[in-house]
């Protein structure tokens, strides 16, 4: 049985590219939508808040001298066509999916509106969000925390490259201690690069677990819905 109603899955543009490192890999796209069926049928609603790195980086082109509002404005339309990427092989996998941008393109995007991608998850279909939160200076991130608690999520699933949290970078230095379970305050004063700042806060204050897996392992993410010790959870201080 599975430990969460409903989740959000934070998925990186970059996974999009698998082994590639830009644009899309199909075999890895099919390996998503494999894993993400496999918990839509195990009765889990699930949304998905996807990034645009795979095409685009706002920051990169921001340090190399882009106006940064503009850098940002690019980000997130690249989010889109990841958005459109992921939606159609949803489809081609047999799972009914809606895609939601948070600012509208005529004939191609809705509009993220709240109530609405509430009810489409009340009725079984995955969601897609994509634009990020609709204003420059905000990271994905952001957006992930911000729609979960919009959507009422359980939780936050943040699949990644590696299987956890680790106090330093496992590739550099093997012996770095893994964590099973973290504060958000343990988080924010380590400055682990669990997820930016701003999401770190609003995922404190509105009671929402991260957690934090290898999702390029097939058969994960099933293991994390169900409850079962994968990765490293983030979660309320025990103290408040």
């Amino acid at each position: 049985m599975a430990a969460y109603r409903r989740v959000l899955l934070k998925l990186s543009g970059e996974a999009l590219a698998g082994q590639i490192g830009q644009g899309f890999d199909t075999e890895t796209i099919d390996s998503f939508c494999r894993q993400i069926k496999a918990v839509h049928d195990n009765g889990v609603e699930t949304a998905i808040v996807i990034g645009g790195g795979n095409i685009f980086r706002g920051l990169k082109a921001s340090a190399d001298g882009m106006d940064r509002g503009t850098a940002d404005s690019m980000g997130m339309l690249a989010t889109v066509i990841n958005g459109l990427a992921l939606t159609e092989a949803f489809e081609r996998h047999g799972l009914a999916a809606n895609h939601m941008s948070s600012f509208a393109i005529t004939g191609l995007v809705e509009p993220f509106i709240q109530k609405k991608a509430n009810v489409y998850l009340d009725k079984g279909r995955v969601v897609v969000f994509s634009g990020g939160t609709g204003n420059p200076y905000f990271s994905t991130d952001s957006a992930a925390s911000l729609r979960a608690a919009q959507i009422h999520a359980d939780v936050i699933l943040k699949g990644t490259k590696v299987d956890g949290v680790y106090e330093g970078d496992p590739v550099i230095n093997p012996s770095v201690k893994k964590f099973d379970t973290i504060s958000f305050s343990e988080v924010l004063r380590l400055g682990l690069k669990v997820m930016d700042a701003t999401s770190i806060a609003m995922c404190r204050d509105n009671n929402i677990p991260i957690v934090v897996f290898n999702l390029t392992k097939e058969g994960t993410l099933l293991r994390v819905v169900n409850g079962e010790k994968t990765g490293t959870i983030v979660k309320e201080d025990e103290h408040g």
